[in-house]
């Protein structure tokens, strides 16, 4: 059998607080295929995105990886030098990050940030390398790429700015795109856009997909596994299918008992999570 694209060990990632250490990331371990999609789901502050950062190596002090392996295409990602992560970044592993504005430089043409990518990870540089900006942008489906390549971040809609983050993750063509969060910010019209878009294009590249969220009806539409975090752990792992027929774990029950219905009646209250291990 083929070894995983991903695999993840026992991985422990804690923060010295006042209060002091908090293990946010608990002996965590999963693995992801070639162009499989996993889906990783928990309220906030379950863990999630500290998880995804410990991939990139990305967790910033006072957070630091403790323990466990971090395995990519037989690298070991928790060992590997700061050079070989940089280039692992974008090039092999590509993350979209929860808030487009934020991440995107306000100061700089969408085109010069996507351009900044393939020039580091691909050596284009000039006309060659704002030509595959501009493939990157009509890629991901933003209209008339030739002109908006020259838009700044705030010239652009706030779909739009995701689809930017989506062509930058994906400029190189990596065989891992980690999504944070990818559609927390915008209304249900545009989040179903870019679900597809995502989609599309993880089938299209045969690109394995790591995507974050709170939301199981977005699992249920793009994921073939999911694992349900809490508390910094792994409380449930399984295909998606097979969650929602057979739930295991109380908390990962509450959270599919949270999800509105749409033939509940009118002024039903809004479910919410009610699962504690205290």
């Amino acid at each position: 059998m083929d070894e995983p694209l991903l695999s993840v060990k026992n991985l422990v990632t804690q923060f010295a607080t006042d209060d002091g250490l908090v293990k946010a990331v608990d002996d965590v371990s999963f693995a992801i295929n070639e162009g499989e999609s996993l889906g990783v789901v928990g309220e906030s502050g379950s863990g999630k995105s500290v998880t995804a950062l410990s991939i990139m190596r990305l967790v910033a002090k006072p957070g630091r990886i403790v323990s466990g392996s971090i395995s990519f295409s037989g690298q070991d990602l928790a060992k590997a030098s700061d050079k070989k992560m940089r280039d692992l970044r974008g090039n092999d592993i590509g993350m979209i990050f929860q808030e487009p504005m934020t991440s995107l430089d306000p100061l700089y043409t969408v085109g010069y940030q996507i351009r900044e990518a393939v020039e580091l990870h691909q050596g284009l540089h000039g006309d060659v390398a704002r030509i595959a900006a501009i493939k990157a942008l009509s890629d991901v489906g933003i209209p008339n790429p030739g002109e908006r390549v020259d838009s700044y971040p705030h010239q652009l809609s706030g779909g739009m700015r995701q689809r930017v983050m989506i062509a930058i993750a994906l400029s190189c063509n990596p065989r891992l795109l980690i999504a944070d969060e990818p559609t927390t910010a915008l209304d249900v019209t545009i989040q179903a856009r870019i679900l597809d878009l995502l989609i599309s294009l993880q089938r299209s590249r045969s690109m394995a997909l790591m995507l974050i969220t709170h939301n199981l009806g977005i699992v249920a539409e793009v994921c073939d596994r999911v694992i349900v975090m809490y508390k910094g752990k792994i409380v449930e792992a399984k295909s998606v299918d097979e969650l929602f027929k057979n739930p295991e774990h109380p908390y990962t029950r509450s959270l599919l008992n949270s999800i509105p219905r749409l033939d509940s009646p009118l002024k039903t209250p809004l479910p919410t999570v009610d699962w504690d291990d205290s």
